[in-house]
């Protein structure tokens, strides 16, 4: 039987006994149905996993004996930071998971002239959760022990005022040049750029060129908004990350 991957935010270390999250706890409890003297493995977000060992049950709460500290290898040496276009419900969530096994860095939100998805105060703080605990998820499952930060969603606008210290590519299917045609940043930073379902406006796209963005496209079909994302971070691991390493 696999050994449970599970997050926890708190302080880690050897020989620490640590009182679980009761949603984890449930998860583990209640749904994994393990027992006392079970092993598994738990992370911090931070970089840091270790085994550990299932001692008690507390009030509906998994407690745990921290052992060992494992090596975990599994941050790619090169920084994405991917600015996605909000999509709709499964759609977003299918990007979010799957680039973070992918190895992104970084994930931004980012709300642009076609959103279907509008968010105000409220249902941004929801939606902010959602796509967190998304994250968590596969983070336990990929094998990382590190979180990709997630920011608050922000407006293209504000995604081009900001200042990066990386290569800004734009995913644009009119564009002329590929990313097989990019040398490696020199940084091993890149800042991906991907347009909701409707894509970019032509205003967006022009105005992400003024700010630096570097268009680029994927091949001669036009691909759905989570596809292109996790094409581009495929390729771009590919070359100068560690996919198939």
């Amino acid at each position: 039987m696999r050994v449970p991957r599970i997050y926890s935010p708190q302080p880690l270390a050897p020989t620490q006994s640590v009182l679980l999250e009761l949603s984890v706890s449930k998860h583990l409890l209640s749904v994994l149905r393990l027992k006392p003297g079970a092993l598994v493995k738990v992370f911090d977000g931070a970089g840091r996993e270790f085994e550990a060992c299932l001692v008690g049950i507390e009030k509906h709460r998994a407690r745990v004996l921290i052992k060992s500290e494992i090596q975990n290898r599994s941050e790619s040496p090169l920084k994405i930071i991917l600015a996605q276009g909000i999509s709709r419900g499964e759609r977003m969530d299918f990007t979010l998971q799957k680039s973070v096994e992918l190895g992104v860095a970084e994930i931004m939100p980012v709300m642009t002239e076609r959103s279907v998805v509008r968010l105000d105060e409220g249902n941004a703080t929801r939606k902010q959760h959602h796509w967190q605990q998304t994250i968590i998820s596969a983070c336990e499952q990929s094998g990382r022990a590190q979180l990709p930060a997630l920011h608050a969603p922000i407006s293209l606008q504000g995604l081009l005022a900001k200042h990066f210290n990386a290569q800004k590519l734009l995913l644009d299917p009119e564009a002329r040049g590929s990313l097989h045609a990019l040398e490696r940043p020199m940084n091993a930073s890149v800042l991906l750029l991907v347009g909701p379902e409707g894509g970019l406006s032509d205003a967006e796209r022009e105005a992400a060129s003024h700010a630096g963005f570097l268009g680029v496209r994927l091949g001669p079909r036009i691909l759905r908004t989570e596809t292109a994302a996790l094409v581009a971070l495929s390729l771009l691991q590919d070359r100068w990350g560690d996919l198939g390493s």
